[in-house]
């Protein structure tokens, strides 16, 4: 062989000796300019690459911190040796009002609605920035009584004007509280179904007291400004009267329901403060009690049509019936809280406030987000809400951005009552499937991480995307608007598209407005976003989805 053949095939060699990927021993990290010398970070509750651990065939499965297990469970052993009973449990749910409308999240102040005492307890509980609800009102609330999403529970949409579909028949928290000894109260907001199975009293709440449909129910078609067509027509007017639905504040025991006044455009101001005064009289009614309490109280404001009353009228500097409704809800939230403290329940009270959903964008004026959609849709705008946990000397003052889905209040709420792990599976009939995760540890440890691994997205019956830390694709999405090209659009006048060409997803830190695409730079994050919707998708073989409420 030539010198310069050798020289050649020496050269050959090297070449592929160079090309040819290095032993997985040595597969190092680097760039198009080389190996880089960066260390690198984990960071908590970032679970994307990791397995989570499955603890019943009828639950969800969780990402484990057995310390922070401990953590939690030690402080709620030393509680209910100091009170003699297990913690009560307050749950505020506003309607309608978005991520951003509370100072906590950015706005207050700076959107002409201040909120100091939300504010407040926010920063010296646990805010989580991550909070999911459902796109619409009754969805939510029905999965937080009931520890499912809707494709489980079935109530897909808000059941209006006497329609049929609601909580009858399904295992809810307030039943289950009730079972271990809780006094179970519900305020306010119920919106869960007015056939006789799917009433509070049925459900589980020893009392309740509030309207039981959907809110501008009761104001819309008076107002002879914003529905001349019906206010304006005797006719039309009287048959609104004749819907089969209860127009009346209803107070409900076991029993039935026993109407208490109307709602007009009158009473329908003090709504929200004859509310409270029932829940604190409530409050201070069980200071005294061996048993411990359990409630929900769920807000009128701020859904529109808003009327605020003569005290909080142009009390916002933004001076808008929305931002007056903000200011009141700040001053719900309170007293509610100042209840509990000059009764002497507030270190033994979890305090739990968030939104049904985020803001409602087709009647103006309505709530803030910084993120793309509105309300109806699952665009973060629409379901991502402000949420924060407060619990006096429980709960270390933090903000955390470790997921957090409505559905785990169920299994949570259980938590504190005693109820934990697989056992929460086995208070539910073997066909029902529990969607929630146990989150006690994630808020009353000090480490702070969520126990959940992802956020599942439904839209009706759609599966419409999956969130794992901070990536989300999407596979059905709502464009509001590609019907209406003007006017106020969003989630409910807008189309659905359930076909977006398997690429869309979304870096939600460096993108939360939803507007850039990163799926075709990313696929191996999107690989397990793919997998983790696979998966569910074999929950729902084994747990079919609950098709009353289907839209034909």
């Amino acid at each position: 062989m030539s010198l310069r053949a050798i020289r050649v095939l020496s050269l050959a060699l090297a070449l592929l000796l160079w090309a040819a990927p290095a032993p997985a021993e040595e597969n190092i990290r680097g760039s198009a300019t080389g190996p880089t010398t960066a260390k690198g970070y984990n960071h908590p509750n970032q679970y994307i690459h990791m397995n989570p651990t499955a603890i019943a065939p009828n639950m969800e499965p969780v990402m484990p911190h057995p310390d922070q297990d401990k953590q939690a469970r030690a402080k709620l052993a030393a509680l209910e040796k100091k009170y003699g009973k297990k913690p009560n449990i307050l749950i505020v749910v506003l309607d309608d009002v978005g991520w951003m409308d509370p100072g906590f999240n950015g706005g207050g102040v700076a959107v002409g609605n201040a909120t100091p005492k939300m504010d407040k307890l926010a920063g010296e509980g646990l805010i989580l920035t991550s909070a999911y609800s459902q796109p619409s009102c009754s969805p939510t609330r029905a999965t937080i009584l009931t520890g499912q999403l809707p494709v489980h529970h079935g109530v897909l949409y808000p059941p209006m004007y006497g329609q049929p579909g609601g909580l009858d028949g399904a295992v809810t928290v307030a039943q289950l509280l009730h079972d271990r000894g809780y006094v179970t109260q519900g305020v306010g907001k119920w919106h869960m179904g007015e056939n006789d199975g799917s009433l509070p009293q049925n459900v589980g709440f020893d009392d309740f007291y509030g309207f039981l449909s959907v809110s501008d129910m009761y104001s819309e078609w008076r107002d002879v400004y914003f529905n001349p067509e019906i206010a304006l027509s005797p006719d039309r007017f009287k048959a609104m009267q004749n819907l089969p639905f209860n127009p009346n504040v209803v107070h409900c025991e076991k029993g039935g329901c026993k109407n208490v006044r109307l709602i007009d455009l009158s009473s329908i101001k003090d709504l929200d403060q004859d509310w409270l005064a029932y829940s604190e009289k409530f409050i201070h009614k069980m200071a005294k009690s061996p048993k411990p309490f359990f409630l929900y109280h769920g807000t009128r404001g701020c859904h529109f049509d808003n009327y605020p009353n003569d005290h909080y009228a142009g009390l916002s500097a933004a001076r808008t019936v929305y931002s007056d409704c903000m200011i009141e809800m700040d001053d719900v939230v309170g007293r509610l809280v100042k209840a509990l403290e000059d009764t002497g329940q507030l270190e033994n009270t979890l305090v739990f406030f968030t939104s049904d959903n985020g803001p409602e964008g087709e009647v103006d004026p309505y709530g803030r987000t910084p993120f793309r959609g509105y309300k109806g849709t699952t665009w973060e705008g629409g379901v991502r809400v402000p949420t924060f946990v407060y619990w006096k000397g429980m709960i270390n003052p933090g903000k955390s951005e470790g997921l957090f889905d409505m559905a785990d209040l169920f299994p949570t709420t259980l938590s504190l009552a005693g109820v934990t792990g697989a056992d929460i599976g086995k208070l539910v009939p073997k066909d029902r499937y529990i969607d929630g995760i146990d989150q006690a540890s994630f808020l009353l440890g000090n480490e702070q991480l969520s126990n959940r691994r992802s956020v599942l997205y439904w839209m009706f019956l759609n599966f419409a995307a999956v969130r794992m830390d901070e990536f989300k694709l999407h596979r059905v999405v709502q464009v509001t608007d590609a019907i209406n090209q003007k006017g106020w659009n969003a989630g409910f006048s807008g189309a659905i598209m359930d076909k977006t060409g398997g690429m869309v997803m979304y870096n939600l830190y460096t993108n939360p407005q939803e507007d850039a695409s990163i799926g075709i730079r990313h696929i191996p994050m999107q690989s397990y976003l793919e997998a983790e919707m696979k998966r569910y998708a074999a929950v729902l073989k084994k747990f079919p989805p609950k098709l009353d409420m289907a839209r034909k």
